[in-house]
């Protein structure tokens, strides 16, 4: 009987070697499975990728949307990787902001190296600006919030200040004079905020639909582009008859 017992158990032992490996397989696969939903990136192209996922998610969602996690699936990567590569929702804000910037300084240069005239170079600018804008409402609107923003991070700095002497030159071509960036007139200073705050009001309000008033009033097929060049070029006071 023992002899018997003993073949028994030996015929019987290699099938819990067989349930183990069909085990560890079944883990395995399973492991396999769940990794097919994050993708893999180069460590270089990691951030550039989040930054993509988080405008994207801007754009759709808004800056209420926007979080660490959210950015996280849009990427199809870990939850840790955006608080790796920026540290917190300010960090990921901020670079995106630089990225916005980076993107409307280079629409502002193509639209005054296609200018052929002195009224369209003077024109380009603002309607850059206000392209700009209509087409990445999201990224426009994160630019300007100060308070989500660390502007002590170089990035963004470098980019705002490259924003901030673009307008600085084109104020000056107007004036026909050199502008320092680091030191101002008054009557510079004056030039500078009276240019921004009329084509940023223009530009917020048209965003907001708050122009929708203005234009169904003016002749039939009035752009917002055409009533913005009607701003820009019209006399500062109103002519009066002779």
């Amino acid at each position: 009987m023992a002899k018997t017992d003993t073949k028994s158990e030996t015929a019987r032992s290699p099938r819990a070697p067989r349930k183990t490996t069909s085990t560890a397989a079944s883990r395995t696969s399973r492991r396999a499975g769940s990794a097919k939903t994050e993708t893999p990136y180069h460590h270089g192209a990691l951030r550039e990728a989040l930054l993509q996922a988080a405008e994207r998610v801007l754009e759709r969602d808004g800056l209420a949307g926007l979080t660490l996690r959210a950015v996280a699936r849009e990427a199809g990567v870990s939850h840790a990787a955006p608080t790796h590569h920026f540290g917190d929702l300010t960090g990921l804000l901020s670079e995106l902001a630089a990225v916005g910037f980076r993107q409307f300084n280079a629409a502002m240069a193509a639209s005054c190296e296609a200018a052929t005239t002195p009224l369209e170079a003077a024109l380009a600018r603002p309607k850059a600006y206000v392209a700009y804008a209509q087409a990445h409402p999201g990224m426009y609107g994160i630019m300007f919030r100060t308070e989500r923003l660390d502007y002590s991070r170089p990035s963004l700095h470098e980019a705002a200040e490259a924003s901030f002497a673009g307008l600085a030159n084109a104020v000056g071509m107007m004036r026909q004079e050199q502008i320092s960036r680091d030191a101002l007139t008054l009557n510079q200073g004056a030039a500078i905020a009276r240019a921004w705050s009329m084509v940023h009001g223009f530009t917020t309000l048209l965003l907001d639909g708050r122009l929708e008033d203005i234009l169904g009033r003016l002749p039939e097929g009035t752009t917002a582009e055409r009533l913005l060049e009607a701003m820009l070029t019209a006399p500062v006071t109103p002519k009066h008859p002779a």
